[in-house]
């Protein structure tokens, strides 16, 4: 065995090498095709939501603001 051949251990690194980078390129194709239109889907849907609940939350900010007013104007 000469110099510039592989040892069996750089070998197998090699070997494990390819294999991780076709996994995280197998990965990454799952999650653009997968992952990420389902996260913009659900996402629009929570940020409706989310929306919802802040329109709710400044109602109740609103009715207790005109509360206090007509407690103050009634002292």
């Amino acid at each position: 065995m000469t110099s510039t051949e592989p040892k069996p251990w750089e070998q197998q690194l090699k070997e494990a090498a390819a294999r991780a980078e076709e996994e995280v390129r197998r990965v990454v194709t799952y999650l653009n095709d997968e992952v990420v239109p389902e996260v913009r889907r659900n996402g629009s849907h929570a940020l409706r939501v989310a929306a919802v609940e802040l329109q709710k939350l400044a109602q109740k900010m609103d009715d207790r603001r005109a509360a206090a007013d007509r407690d103050k104007d009634k002292a």
